[in-house]
């Protein structure tokens, strides 16, 4: 089968790493891994970490070809992850998110920043990357057309706001350490959980 390709991915990939390697260690979740990308590049960056990638049950035939094309080690089967329903029975040191606050609803951000607090071990750090608004304003004109665009597909998507996806954070023992700054208006939000 030809591999799923995301350009957007491909084009991130590099500055997301640099913006999490610091902390990026051990057993890490990632949560809507898509086409795989971020999950092959990571983990041949990183061979001592073991990366577990997860998606809705359409997208793990192409995670698993990308993982097989890669020959890497250290990347695990994809599992079938629901924010809304099944959730890993471990825990991770890590877990990371990419581009997908935006697609979901607000109940499924919700319930995916619950599960984080179940399956982060203690002291384990959690990042998310994906564009997000502050004081309930959009940070860039190409963001709130992204909205607009987001919206018209699906009214109940859309960008989120920083404070909302914070204050659901602290309520399962996350405590935001860095806030990064990426290319074309998106952050790079770094909690680590309290032990």
């Amino acid at each position: 089968m030809n591999l799923p390709f995301a350009e957007s991915a491909e084009q991130n990939k590099a500055v997301i790493f640099e913006a999490i390697k610091a902390c990026l260690k051990g057993d890490v979740l990632e949560i809507g891994s898509g086409t795989g990308q971020h999950a092959v590049f990571f983990s041949s960056q990183l061979p001592e970490i073991v990366w577990q990638t997860s998606d809705l049950p359409a997208n793990l035939p192409g995670i698993k070809a990308r993982i097989k094309a890669s020959g890497l080690q250290n990347l695990a089967a994809p599992i079938e992850l629901d924010v809304l329903g099944n959730w890993p029975d471990r825990l991770y040191d890590f877990i990371y998110t990419a581009n997908s606050f935006h697609i979901m609803n607000k109940t499924m951000v919700a319930n995916c920043i619950e599960g984080v607090g179940r399956c982060l071990k203690p002291g384990g750090v959690f990042a998310v990357y994906g564009p997000f608004n502050y004081d309930g304003a959009y940070t860039s004109e190409s963001n709130a057309r992204f909205d607009q665009m987001l919206k018209s597909r699906d009214a109940d998507s859309g960008i989120r706001d920083y404070e909302w996806i914070e204050e659901l954070a602290g309520k399962v023992r996350l405590d935001l350490f860095e806030d990064v700054e990426m290319p074309t208006n998106n952050r790079c939000l770094i909690w680590k959980k309290r032990t």
